[in-house]
């Protein structure tokens, strides 16, 4: 009969909530982390911080083509995949020691296994190196992640697709990429792979790219995929895949000028992400699911099962590493005598095409969803004139104010260093500032900064009642 090893706290997944869990454990109980896969999640290793790695090696690819613009003169040039997989690589090993020397500096037992629950606050693991361990927590904190999901299209799974992971990992340049999805994770790796100098096509089945934003975002959005050379299809169907990824595959397709094929080399599946819920016994712990397989929980994160908390992707969070940190925050705080609830938290969200798309707040989609009346406040970028001395003056910079009042609602922005403009206005609105105390500032000249500004000083009057 197999032993069962008493925990005071285990920690399931060790993404940013689940790392940082470990790395702040009370000294005085006795923690494990355990680990199915990379220690630190999917940000350090296969998502967040690799893409945006390969990302600015596309965007410096990018400026060497423009290199005349700015008086660089090359007779010729090429890619190589392998090198930059290579940069890549070395900051996630980087990453990857100083995630090892962080949990070991904590005293936290890191065990590496598949943990699967056999009973209310015990699991089950099966070791990497083989054999298993049983062990019950007093307390358990799980943070599962999600992955990437496949959709129920004919031949689909038999082409053996890419998802984020494989993309980020390859060392060669598909010939012809066909991405299914217009999210953030498909743009941002689609203009990458363009710029590396694959052919790229966008399968989106919504009527715009990057569904959730306004049009106006959205057609700029598509304007800039069309001038680099990328096909965007919109409200387009997949019907059925034939083929392998990696060789050849054909994706028929139906839009609205009809059924259509397109043929290409890989494909690319980008259409939305699941929990890492099944299969791992929540059952046997009394913590309850959604109807979309994430965990249930309150706005402390506490779970229907007395003494289990969900943080990340796997409590149906915003999929940011951002916000799993926010979520460890959370739960941290309230096991410490604090009051944190998720409720309410203006959480940003950026995507890093190139130019950056950046928004905190609401757009005004969501305004007139939420029946909320505001006053629009919008600007060229080419208005700041910073973007000017270096080359970027594509996109525009949006905001909404209280059609009543000078509170900020929201801010989008879409251009160079949108993300960094972005965190002055989310500081602004933590802060409750009205709008005109940012109009009113003094912002370093030439910055983008300054553009925040120039764009509140055309916010119209007040409407009266």
């Amino acid at each position: 009969m197999a032993i069962t090893e008493k925990y005071d706290d285990l920690i399931v997944g060790s993404g940013i909530a689940g790392k940082f869990a470990a790395w702040t454990r009370d000294s005085r109980r006795r923690t494990a982390v355990i680990e199915r896969a990379l220690l630190g999640g999917a940000c350090p290793n296969v998502a967040c911080l690799p893409s945006k790695n390969m990302i600015w090696s596309a965007k410096v690819i990018s400026l060497a083509r423009r290199g005349s613009e700015f008086g660089l003169k090359t007779e010729s040039w090429s890619v190589d995949m392998a090198a930059v997989q290579r940069r890549k690589r070395e900051m996630v090993l980087g990453l990857r020691k100083a995630h090892e020397e962080h949990t070991r500096a904590s005293g936290t037992e890191l065990i590496y296994g598949l943990a699967r629950f056999v009973g209310p606050r015990t699991v089950e693991i099966a070791l990497r190196e083989g054999g298993t361990r049983t062990l019950q927590g007093e307390r358990i904190f799980l943070d599962l992640g999600s992955r990437a999901a496949l959709p129920e299209i004919e031949g689909l799974a038999d082409a053996r697709p890419m998802t984020h992971v494989e993309a980020l990992d390859l060392d060669r340049l598909p010939g012809r990429l066909i991405v299914l999805g217009g999210g953030y994770i498909g743009l941002e790796l689609s203009q990458a792979f363009r710029r590396f100098g694959a052919k790229v096509t966008v399968v989106e089945h919504g009527p715009q790219l990057a569904g959730r934003e306004d049009s106006d975002v959205a057609s700029a959005l598509k304007d800039l995929f069309v001038d680099e050379g990328i096909e965007v299809l919109l409200g387009a169907t997949t019907r059925r895949v034939e083929g392998n990824s990696g060789n050849s595959v054909r994706v028929q397709v139906r839009d609205a000028r009809g059924d259509r094929v397109i043929e290409g080399t890989d494909i690319l599946v980008a259409t939305g992400r699941k929990a890492n819920t099944d299969g791992i016994g929540l059952d046997k712990t009394g913590v309850k699911l959604d109807d979309h397989g994430y965990i249930a929980t309150n706005d402390r994160l506490e779970t229907t099962a007395e003494n289990i908390w969900a943080m990340g992707d796997c409590a149906g969070s915003p999929q940011f590493t951002h916000v799993g940190l926010d979520d460890f925050n959370i739960v941290h705080a309230n096991l410490n005598g604090g009051t944190r609830t998720k409720k309410g938290r203006l959480i940003p969200f950026c995507m890093f095409t190139d130019p950056e798309l950046a928004r905190v707040g609401l757009n005004e989609t969501e305004a007139r969803q939420a029946g909320v009346e505001y006053r629009i406040a919008t600007m060229p970028m080419a208005e700041v004139l910073r973007t000017h001395t270096i080359s970027e003056t594509r996109g525009f910079i949006k905001m909404l104010l209280g059609k009543q009042s000078d509170e900020i609602l929201g801010f989008t922005a879409f251009g160079f260093e949108a993300s960094e403009m972005m965190v002055a206005v989310q500081t602004a609105m933590l802060g409750r500032m009205p709008f005109t105390a940012m109009r009113d500032a003094i912002f370093t000249h030439p910055t983008m900064s300054e553009g925040l500004a120039q764009v509140l000083a055309a916010v119209p009057s007040r409407m009266n009642r």
